[in-house]
This record gives C-alpha cells, sequence and structure tokens, in this order.
C-alpha cells in the first residue's frame, strides 16, 4: 500500500491482505504451482500479486482506500484475476485457512537464504506452514499511536476470529475447531496475542530481545496477531482467517478500521487499556477457535462468558457511531446479521459436507465463492 497525505478529518485509510492456496483442479490438493498464477496474474495486478513462503500459496493486497466500496472492488478485481490465471493453468485459488484435502508434507518452499533461515530456525513448525490468514492495515498518525492503540484492541482479537473463522479441516478429516489454522499458527514462539508496551520504544526493544534470543528471523517474523507494520504507516490485525469471499473481507476490514478509530479516541483521552491476564486471553483464543461464532467468548471487559452472538451485536454498538459517520454501518450490520443466520465460512464448509458432499466438494464450494 502506498499512503499519502490525508486530510485530517477524513476516515483513515485502510488496506488489506488476503492469502490463499492454490490446488489442483483435479485432485483438489495443494499444488506446489503458485509461481505460475502470480506469474501470470501479475501483468493485470502488478504488485498487488506476490508468491508466499511455500509454492502452494499466494497473496494478493489492496492499495490504500478510503471507502469500503473502493476496498471490495479492488479485492473483487484480484480474485477474479488469480483465479480466471488458475483455471487457465487447471487449478483453482481457494480462501480458507487450511487445505480441507491434505497436500505433501512438509509443503514445498519458495528458494532463498531467509527462507533456509526459517527452516533452520523452526524446523518441524514448517511442516504445517500451508495457512493462509487476512491482514487488515489502518493508517496511523505514528508508530506509538499504533502501538497504544493496539493495548486497546489486544482483548478484542478472540471476537475478530470468531467473526472470521473459515478453518475446520485438516488433513482429510474435521479437526473439531473452526479455526484450526489458529490452533497451528499458535505453536510459532512469536505468534497470536502481543503483550502490552508502554511506548513503541519500548516495542522495539522486546522485538531486539527476541531477535537476540533466535526467536526471530528478522522483523518480519513478527507474527504476533496485532503489530505496528514494519512496511507501512498501520497497525497490522492479523487474527483473522483468510475469508471466503470479497465481501466479507470488504465488510470485516470496516469493523476493524471502525474499531481502531473508536480506540484511537481512548487513547486521545487518556484512557488506560484494559487489564485482561494472558491466560485468560488465551483461553479466549482457544474457545473462539474451537467454537467460533456458535459458542461462548469471553467479554473483553468483565472478563466472563457470554454467547459469541451477543459479543458482536456489543462491539456493533459500540462502534455504531464510527461506522454511520463512514457511511458503513448497514453494511457492516447486514454481514453481521448474515453470519449470524448462515454461519461463519467455517460452518459453511461443514454444511457442505452435511449435505453429504465429500471434501472434494467443500474445495469446489471454496473455489466458485473465492472468485466470486
Amino acid at each position: 500500500m502506498t499512503l499519502t497525505t490525508r486530510q485530517p478529518t477524513s476516515p483513515p485509510r485502510f488496506g488489506v491482505e488476503e492469502e490463499f492456496l492454490v490446488v489442483d483442479a483435479a485432485t483438489r490438493a495443494p499444488a506446489p504451482r503458485a509461481a505460475e498464477v502470480v506469474g501470470a496474474a501479475s501483468a493485470l495486478l502488478g504488485e498487488r500479486v506476490s508468491g508466499e513462503i511455500t509454492t502452494l500459496q499466494l497473496e494478493t493486497r489492496t492499495d490504500a482506500c478510503g471507502t469500503v466500496g473502493e476496498l471490495a472492488a479492488q479485492l473483487a478485481e484480484a480474485r477474479k484475476v488469480v483465479a480466471d490465471c488458475a483455471r487457465s493453468a487447471g487449478l483453482r485459488v481457494v480462501a480458507t485457512g487450511t487445505a480441507p484435502v491434505a497436500g505433501v508434507v512438509p509443503p514445498p518452499m519458495t528458494v532463498g537464504p531467509r527462507q533456509s533461515r526459517g527452516t533452520e530456525t523452526y524446523r518441524g513448525l514448517h511442516d504445517e506452514l500451508a495457512l493462509c490468514a487476512l491482514h487488515v492495515h489502518v493508517e496511523m498518525p505514528s508508530r506509538q499511536q499504533a502501538v497504544l492503540v493496539g493495548n486497546h484492541l489486544r482483548p478484542y482479537l478472540p471476537l475478530l476470529l470468531t467473526l472470521t473463522a473459515n478453518s475446520p479441516y485438516w488433513d482429510n478429516r474435521d479437526s473439531g475447531y473452526a479455526s484450526w489454522r489458529t490452533t497451528v499458527w499458535g505453536r510459532w514462539p512469536v505468534a497470536g496475542p502481543p503483550p502490552v508496551f508502554d511506548s513503541a520504544e519500548h516495542y522495539d526493544e522486546v522485538v531486539q530481545r527476541l531477535l537476540d534470543t533466535g526467536a526471530l528471523v528478522d522483523r518480519a517474523t513478527i507474527f504476533w496477531d496485532l503489530r505496528p507494520s514494519e512496511r507501512h504507516p498501520t497497525l497490522e490485525v492479523r487474527v483473522a482467517d483468510s475469508a471466503v469471499t470479497a465481501e466479507e473481507s470488504a465488510r470485516y476490514a470496516a469493523l476493524v478500521r471502525a474499531l481502531v478509530v473508536h480506540l484511537s479516541a481512548a487513547v486521545d483521552a487518556g484512557e488506560p487499556a484494559p487489564d485482561v491476564a494472558g491466560e485468560l486471553l488465551r483461553v479466549a483464543y482457544w474457545r473462539a477457535a474451537r467454537d467460533g461464532l456458535d459458542g461462548a467468548g469471553l467479554d473483553p471487559r468483565t472478563g466472563r462468558l457470554r454467547p459469541a452472538a451477543a459479543l458482536a451485536r456489543d462491539l456493533l454498538d459500540m462502534v455504531e457511531p464510527v461506522l454511520r459517520a463512514h457511511g458503513e454501518h448497514d453494511l457492516v450490520a447486514g454481514w453481521l446479521e448474515r453470519l449470524g443466520a448462515e454461519g461463519t465460512g467455517a460452518r459453511r464448509q461443514r454444511s457442505v459436507a452435511r449435505r453429504g458432499g465429500t471434501l472434494a466438494d467443500v474445495v469446489d464450494h471454496l473455489a466458485e465463492q473465492t472468485a466470486g
């Protein structure tokens, strides 16, 4: 994303990075041919498409956008391009956190010194690296503000996960979790919810200590679900599974932006960040990954269990003034209403199987929905 000066009264710009699996159209298993799709798609998308750490994945990204309509249009365009390029090569592109039909283990890695250092550092963790997420960037006036807003947003990460859980299948079976990607990803030494930081300087001190211990290959391997971006003047929210449709990605991003704006006002007012114990936040993650929107979650304010759907309504009510100011309330409210009726991506994947479909049918469903 490229960011230039904006008017102070306009909402912060935002952008999205989406990761996808490339699968064989016949076997429906992940195929190590992402480079072919990226090569063809880059003729139309330029730097908005690239490979990922394994040869099974690719990533698309938007420019910095001012409105959810602009964001949705760029997401839909990129998905159509990569889907068309994949189809021409006998492949499909699917938006899911994990592959329903198992591929080769360990996944083939792209070649380079950084990838080699990663394999040496993380070893067997790379055997389960074919994971796809959705990252939302929200423009911030400074790294200090990004860090402090992150402290306030941290307790809401499990709730954002409940709304975006889309990875129930792993190794040709139902994992029993709505987001198995979250469970796998949590095994990395620097992953999941970040700690609370006093300042941007404190954040940098902690990251340097992690580098010194060998827990990171470089600053790009800070895999916390919330961080000030290393490349852009943004707060990056990384907790979500890859969303099934472009519309879902856009409306989720609008919700994230509204939450960031709401919490920025709290920071500006000098309000302290909620004090959520690490052990409770870990449990909240586990419940969100296991049950998605169909279970109970921890209330960020009280630490008590409540239905996840009720927590989602509370979140919508909290950010309603911001969403209305952006002209996005009805879009986000409609998306949340549909989630309540139809379920998250995880429930919809399972519904295909429960109607008598196979995991191959689940992949076909995902490919159709991904392409739009």
